[in-house]
């Protein structure tokens, strides 16, 4: 009886052992797969501003598995040093070709212009530059107020010239701060145009002042105005219903509401006092004879 209960348990003690080395070898097994999988990605050490040349203390290298790995990738940090970013990268961050100008590129303002466009910069002032909100990033609308050389002079007319312009540069910084709700008071901001934007913004500075409107990042919406002047400004306009900043629906233009006719109700006071009362029935009264012995009486019966 003892010799069964002993073969039952080493019996019982080898099966386990041997499915643990099972278990530890199949593990041992997915370590190595996966650190064979792995491979060493260029990333951030510390924060990179847009327009910056890239330095290699700013970089280092860190193991992600190359199924994982975004497209453009690289794997030795001397591929960056030495490289412009043309947009801000953060800490950790894998830096890929699309972050960086083309080799060769300076540092600076030129590696954000695209083919074909220009940067022009604008005086502004605490008003022009909607105090201060215009930041480097922004979409703005730009309103030039200038006098027609017409025969009919009706006076200055204010004017949409150009419109969805992204802003480059807010003063000397090509950067977005880091708080964008506190405004920053600059003397001039840099905007992105066509070389036939540029000609236009170049006579609308030179003919009279202009003014930055801000507008929504994803509204591309192109608006047609007719202007305004002295006379269509003291036309008046309805008032506008303003919708949630979430919101993406159109604002429209509140409709002028037509009263309702005023029904003359009739006065019924002056009905009353004026028609005369009616005169009251006479109230005939009901009764019977009552012979008590010989007295005689009217008993009224109510």
């Amino acid at each position: 009886m003892r010799n069964k209960r002993l073969i039952l348990a080493l019996t019982g003690a080898v099966v386990c052992g041997l499915l643990g080395v099972m278990l530890v070898t199949r593990y041992i097994a997915t370590i190595q797969n996966h650190q064979k999988d792995l491979g060493d990605v260029v990333v951030a050490k510390t924060e990179i501003p847009v327009g910056a040349k890239i330095a290699p203390e700013q970089l280092a290298l860190a193991p992600i598995p190359n199924g994982s790995a975004p497209d453009g990738v690289y794997r030795t940090m001397d591929e960056v040093a030495g490289r412009v970013a043309i947009i801000p990268i953060g800490i950790k961050e894998p830096i890929t070709t699309t972050k960086l100008a083309p080799e060769g590129t300076g540092a600076g303002l030129g590696v954000l212009i695209p083919e074909g466009y220009r940067a022009m910069t604008v005086k502004v002032d605490e008003i022009v530059g909607v105090s201060g909100f215009v930041q480097p990033g922004s979409f703005v609308d730009i309103v030039a107020v200038v006098t027609p050389a017409t025969q009919n002079n009706q006076g200055p007319i204010s004017k949409i010239v150009l419109q969805n312009i992204k802003v480059l540069a807010s003063g000397p910084k090509i950067d977005s701060p880091e708080n964008q709700r506190e405004p920053h008071s600059v003397s001039a901001v840099t905007v992105l145009v066509t070389p036939e934007q540029a000609e236009k913004l170049v006579l609308a500075s030179a003919e009279g002042r202009l003014q930055l409107v801000m507008r929504n990042f994803s509204d591309q919406e192109d608006t047609r105005t007719a202007g305004a002047n002295k006379t269509t400004l003291l036309n008046g306009e309805p008032a506008n219903i303003t919708p949630d900043p979430k919101s993406e629906k159109p604002v429209e233009t509140a409709k002028p509401v037509n009263p309702r006719p005023r029904v003359r109700r009739p006065n019924l006071i002056a009905e009353r006092i004026d028609k005369p009362a009616q005169l009251a029935q006479p109230i005939t009264k009901k009764s019977i004879e009552l012979i008590e012995g010989t007295k005689r009486r009217d008993v009224d019966i109510p």
